[in-house]
C-alpha cells in the first residue's frame, strides 16, 4: 500500500520504511520540518513533493505530529477517517500533570492510536481513542563489542538543555570511575558544564555507522535517563553486544533485565556496578552478550514489521466498512461522497 508519512524521527522511520510499502516522504527546497525528505539517508521510500501528493492515490497516513492532521487533508484534499485512514504515531512520554495528562488526540473515532512503549500507554489518557503499542523494531548493527577501552559511553541529544530530564547531572558519578564519553547533538556544551568536574567528553553528533563501533570500544554503555520514551541507542547498544548501565525509570525495566548489566533507582548500586564492569572485563562481556540476546529478541524488525503491517491493515480495512453506504443499491466509497457533497 502507499503510506505516507513525515520525516519526524530518523531512527524509528529507517526502521518502519523496511516494510515492503511504497512510503511516501513529503520533501521541499527548504528540507525543514514539513519537508525534510529522507534527509541523506538510503531508505526504501520516495521523496514526494506536497503538491504531488493529490495524486498519489495514498492508502493511509502515518501521523506524528497534531499539525500533522490538517496538513495531511489539506494536500491530500481527503479527509482524516472518511476518505482516508490514518494511525497516529506517540513518541514520546507526557509533560506536565503526568497522571492526568491527556493525549491531544484523546477521545477520536476516526484515528487509532500507536505508543512506541507500554509505560507511555500507561501515563497517556487517550480517553475513547483506539490505542495500540507496537515497541521499537531496530535494525541489527550487528556483534562489535570489544570493551577493550576502560570508558563508558552514552548517547544523549542536548543534554545540557535537558540537564535532569536526561539525568546529564548523574554523569559525573560514573565519571568518578572511568571517563565518560557522551555522543549526540548539543554534547560540545558539556565541556564547560563540567569544567574541573571528572573526565566527561561530549564526542557530537555522530552519524551510526561511525558511532556503532565506537560505542563498542568502550566497556559499558550508560543510560541516565529519568523521564524518555525508550531511546533507540540504548536498543542498538545492547544489540551490539554492550553491557548496559541503566536507571530504573520509564520503560528500561522492561528492556533491560539486570543480568544483561545493572538497572536500579539507586544510582550508589549503579556506581557499584560500573565499578565491577570496569574491572572485570569478561564479566562485562558475558552480561552484553545477554543484553545482545534481549534486545535481537525483542526489538527485532521482523515482529515491528509485522505488527505495523497488521495495525495499517486494520485501519484501510475499517475505513472500507465505516464509508460505504447503500444509497438505493448504488455503494458509494469516502471519495464518492465528496463529490457529491
Amino acid at each position: 500500500m502507499k503510506v505516507l508519512l513525515w520525516h519526524v524521527h530518523g531512527g524509528w522511520t529507517d526502521a518502519f520504511v523496511r516494510g515492503g510499502h511504497d512510503y511516501l516522504v513529503p520533501t521541499t527546497p527548504a528540507r525543514d520540518g514539513w519537508g525534510l525528505g529522507l534527509g541523506g539517508r538510503d531508505w526504501p521510500a520516495r521523496e514526494v513533493a506536497p503538491e504531488d501528493l493529490r495524486g498519489e492515490d495514498v492508502d493511509v497516513v502515518v501521523l506524528q505530529r497534531p499539525d500533522e492532521l490538517a496538513a495531511a487533508e489539506r494536500l491530500t484534499g481527503r479527509r482524516i477517517g472518511p476518505d482516508l485512514p490514518a494511525v497516529y504515531l506517540e513518541h514520546n512520554t507526557p509533560k506536565g500533570d503526568v497522571p492526568l495528562s491527556v493525549h491531544p488526540m484523546a477521545d477520536r473515532g476516526d484515528l487509532d492510536l500507536v505508543h512506541v512503549t507500554h509505560t507511555n500507554a500507561l501515563l497517556w489518557d487517550t480517553g475513547r481513542t483506539r490505542t495500540r503499542v507496537i515497541e521499537h523494531g531496530v535494525r541489527d548493527p550487528g556483534l562489535r563489542y570489544t570493551g577493550g577501552r576502560a570508558r563508558f559511553a552514552a548517547v544523549i541529544n542536548e543534554p545540557v538543555r535537558r540537564w535532569r530530564v536526561t539525568g546529564t547531572d548523574l554523569l559525573p558519578r560514573f565519571a568518578e570511575v572511568a571517563p565518560v564519553d557522551v555522543f549526540g547533538m548539543g554534547t560540545d556544551l558539556l565541556d564547560d558544564a563540567f569544567e574541573g568536574a571528572p573526565p566527561i567528553r561530549g564526542l557530537g553528533d555522530v552519524p551510526p555507522a561511525a558511532m556503532h563501533p565506537a560505542l563498542a570500544e568502550r566497556r559499558a554503555y550508560l543510560h541516565p535517563h529519568r523521564w524518555t520514551s525508550l531511546g533507540l541507542s540504548l536498543i542498538e547498544a545492547m544489540q551490539l553486544g554492550m553491557p548496559v548501565i541503566a536507571l530504573a525509570a520509564t520503560e528500561a525495566p522492561r528492556a533491560v533485565p539486570p543480568e544483561a548489566g545493572a538497572i536500579s533507582a539507586d544510582v550508589d548500586e549503579l556506581v557499584r556496578a560500573a565499578r565491577v564492569l570496569l574491572a572485570d572485563p569478561e564479566e562485562a562481556r558475558r552480561r552484553g552478550a545477554i543484553a545482545r540476546e534481549i534486545a535481537l529478541e525483542r526489538f527485532g524488525l521482523a515482529r515491528f514489521l509485522a505488527d505495523w503491517d497488521e495495525t495499517l491493515d486494520a485501519a484501510v480495512a475499517r475505513r472500507a466498512r465505516i464509508t460505504r453506504t447503500d444509497l438505493g443499491g448504488i455503494v458509494l466509497t469516502g471519495s464518492d461522497l465528496r463529490e457529491v457533497e
